[in-house]
């Protein structure tokens, strides 16, 4: 089959591909967007924890292979219009800005990025507008600076979390409001439910990448969308210098659609893949690969959930996820490495616990979910070029990872602990995630200025390949301890100016 020709192709709807396609909505360009799955069905089961819990009735059915013992696993990832962030707790932290510089930890070195604070600063404003966060800025300890307040007054704390609130400032700690992408404002879509973090929102009223970015994006004549259309390779010309066609599957058919300028988005692991299974005689360990780190420096944070009880009092709450804790972000008196970010998770409901423990008691994690509060513990995952993606012989997905930085993870999952038992929950119940638990991929292909040091260049675009870019957390040099959500969008904004020829906003701190 043939296709016609387009000015630019954008493998991925996420936060990456969602945004780019939004900022060229007005260029001019002809822009087709491929996207594996489909739009998020709009159901009931959105918002049952059966269905999304104990079914992963929105998780795709695909293992990926744990290199280290050939074991299999579900990987977190979504297929659908709006990628991950059609299931994610919409949190949007900025990143600090000392990490952006190279900053030693524990465990080893988190490098510094190409690019500062500054050059992101004025992208992550515009960010916050798109994705209608909701902050107080002020009261986050080592919270960067902002040339723009929010542009959204913070989500309220229910009277149980701003009583605990309280019990966290009388310990000497900072708890902050969380910085959050649901519909608050006037006549805005948000009910404040209970099942939003972890869930599709069936009312629309999270800020995710189809419905601020992707869907407003197809309003224009100009930008075309293939669903149910898997990206297999991406091919080159003769030069090895032009990346010309994406040989995709679609709907069960293979052809070749070919553009001027090919952006991949699908995903730090898959946009690896993509690349490592379009190997060709000038790029024979995968297109664009001639550093060698393409799929190297996997990163997916340090992750613990962790579950304080008080078990003589209820939690009522509903929306629980409004408040973080940063006092520990770069260390403390007694630790002097960075540890990382306490935030709140979204209210713990027993089907979940049923999920993730089904040999304990339902009556049990039922009531012991009634009288929860919730946390996720998360500190740097620091890169490692043996911390990879691979394709296997088979094609499959293959990643191998072994943590690191575990010992300044330990000391903040101690901090929490004492927290919250001072806090009055004597009982306080951790768990620390493993290779499946990788929302937060990053860092496959970082970018650099040095070609031999990085995949890609700080506009995102391949050093080996002039019209290709690769615009998801794959470029991350480092993880950091928080979201990476709004940094992903920030930097699409950056680079759709570049794509357009503009120059890039200055910030207004530098002025």
């Amino acid at each position: 089959m043939s296709a016609p020709h387009y000015d630019i192709i954008i493998i991925g709807t996420g936060m990456g591909g969602a945004t780019l396609a939004y900022a060229l909505r007005d260029s001019g360009a002809r822009i087709l967007l491929l996207e594996r799955g489909d739009f998020l069905p709009q159901e009931a089961q959105n918002w049952q924890v059966d269905a999304v819990f104990g079914q992963n009735r929105y998780k795709p059915a695909e293992r990926w292979i744990d290199a280290a013992d050939g074991s299999s696993f579900t990987p977190g990832v979504h297929y659908f219009v709006g990628g991950n962030t059609k299931v994610y707790g919409a949190a949007l932290p900025r990143f600090r800005r000392q990490d952006f510089e190279a900053l030693e930890h524990e465990g080893g070195t988190a490098p510094a990025w190409p690019i500062t604070y500054e050059d992101l600063e004025p992208y992550y404003n515009l960010a916050e507008e798109l994705f209608f966060v909701h902050g107080t800025a002020g009261s986050d300890p080592g919270e960067p600076p902002r040339s723009r307040p929010y542009p959204y007054p913070e989500v309220p704390h229910e009277p149980y979390m701003a009583e605990l609130i309280d019990k966290l400032r009388a310990q000497g700690l900072h708890p902050y409001s969380l910085p959050m992408a649901v519909d608050l404002r006037a006549g805005g879509r948000c009910i404040r439910c209970g099942t939003c973090d972890g869930f599709p929102c069936q009312a629309h009223a999270k800020g995710d990448a189809d419905i601020c970015c992707l869907r407003p994006a197809l309003e224009c004549d100009d930008i075309q969308l293939w669903t149910h259309t898997e990206a297999r390779r991406v091919l080159s010309d003769s030069s090895g210098k032009r990346a010309t066609t994406v040989e995709v599957k679609r709907r069960g058919e293979r052809l070749g659609v070919s553009a001027d300028k090919i952006i991949v988005a699908c995903g730090a692991v898959n946009s690896a893949i993509l690349l490592l299974r379009s190997r060709c005689g000038r790029y024979p360990d995968g297109l664009g690969n001639s550093s060698g780190l393409l799929g190297r420096n996997y990163m997916m944070h340090n992750n613990t959930a962790l579950t304080a009880v008080a078990p003589l009092k209820t939690n009522p709450t509903v929306f629980q996820k409004t408040t973080a804790v940063n006092d520990y972000y770069f260390g403390d008196d007694d630790f002097a490495w960075p540890m990382g970010n306490i935030q709140a998770l979204g209210k713990l409901q027993a089907g979940m616990l049923s999920a993730a423990k089904p040999y304990l008691p339902k009556a049990f994690l039922s009531a012991m979910a009634k009288r929860s509060v919730d946390w996720w513990v998360m500190s740097e995952d620091l890169p490692d070029p043996e911390n990879r993606v691979m394709v296997g012989d088979d094609g499959a997905v293959r990643v191998h990872w072994r943590p690191n930085n575990r010992v300044a993870h330990q000391q903040l999952i101690r901090r929490a602990k004492d927290m919250m038992r001072a806090a009055g929950y004597p009982f306080v119940f951790t768990e620390t995630l493993g290779i499946e638990t990788n929302s937060h991929q990053c860092g496959t292909a970082r970018f650099g200025d040095d070609p031999a040091e990085s995949v890609l260049d700080p506009l995102c675009k391949s050093h080996d390949i002039d019209n290709l870019y690769v615009v998801d957390s794959s470029f991350f040099p480092s993880s950091t301890a928080m979201n990476p959500a709004l940094t992903i969008c920030a930097q699409a904004l950056r680079v759709a100016d570049h794509l357009q020829g503009k120059p890039p906003l200055q910030s207004e701190l530098s002025a």
